[in-house]
């Protein structure tokens, strides 16, 4: 989209086989926001690209340091680095590796599968929030901003980004693994009574961790809002679910660990999270035949 609004765009990506399919058909988009294909740069070679103006992260939360080490050469002192991760400590990943002053944040409810190299599936169109991390109102936010509703992405200004990524970090705990674990998508999981009171205790329990951190969430009642995102995404499986059908590693330490970490830092108890997180680490062995180092 940001493309198609005129923008000089330039994909990067590991994946050798998906940059070359980009590169020789481009890339095919079909969904929500129907279906066409987008002529654009992709390249597996960071240094090629030279200085950007904004570099948008998008990466699984476990890669986010590598990314950043391969990216270096498209750092400039200008540089605005916008992380739109899933889970908790991008930024501080980040922060390890470059100045915080080239971070803003994001956390968007636009959901997309990658289909195969070359082509994603756009699965639910949502707000973009993006903000500095600390909730000023900055000329840079307002431009990306712009630049992203211009090209037809609903995007605002957050004054409380860290709020609004442990609001969907809490609903991601209280849905992803119980999605994984049960093979079912979104919407078969409220069929199941006992299955939706222990999503509901999940979610409680990041609730209570964001408050003894003084995390204000932008959520008025984050059950409901569990229950609302399981019936408006009824038919998706989810990325954790996603990762453990393809055999990959899933993100479960930045979303349900991280909040069992930063549980234990306060004295509060989270018990489902742990049992989560230890779950879903096993299954990933027993699939992947890996273990985590």
């Amino acid at each position: 989209l940001l493309k198609e609004a005129g923008e000089d765009v330039t994909l990067v990506d590991v994946w050798k086989e998906h940059v070359e399919a980009v590169n020789k058909r481009g890339l095919r988009v079909y969904g929500v926001s129907g279906e066409h294909v987008v002529r654009v740069k992709a390249t597996t070679n960071h240094s090629e690209v030279g200085h950007v103006d904004l570099l948008i992260l998008f990466v699984k939360a476990y890669d986010t340091e590598r990314a950043i080490r391969d990216s270096m050469p498209m750092i400039a002192e200008e540089t605005v680095i916008l992380t739109c991760q899933n889970g908790l400590g991008n930024v501080e990943k980040i922060g390890g590796l470059v100045s915080l002053k080239h971070v803003i944040a994001g956390s968007t409810m636009q959901g997309a599968t990658m289909v195969k190299p070359g082509e994603v599936f756009h699965a639910g169109r949502g707000p973009t929030y993006i903000g500095e991390l600390n909730g000023e109102v900055s000329p840079r936010v307002k431009n990306v901003v712009r630049v992203l509703n211009d090209a037809g992405i609903e995007a605002k200004v957050s004054r409380n980004i860290n709020g609004v990524i442990w609001g969907k970090t809490i609903i991601n705990a209280g849905l992803n693994a119980f999605g994984a674990l049960t093979r079912m998508r979104n919407g078969e999981l409220l069929l199941v009574p006992e299955l939706v009171e222990m999503m509901s205790q999940c979610v409680r329990e990041g609730v209570e961790v964001a408050k003894a951190l003084r995390v204000k969430l932008e959520m008025e009642d984050p059950v409901k809002t569990l229950i609302d995102v399981c019936k408006a995404t009824a038919e998706n499986k989810n990325s954790m679910l996603q990762d453990i059908e393809k055999g990959r590693r899933t993100e479960v330490e930045a979303i349900n660990g991280a909040i069992v970490r930063y549980g234990e830092k306060v004295g509060v108890p989270t018990p489902i999270n742990s049992l989560l997180t230890a779950l879903i680490k096993g299954l990933e062995t027993s699939i992947t035949g890996r273990t985590r180092v």
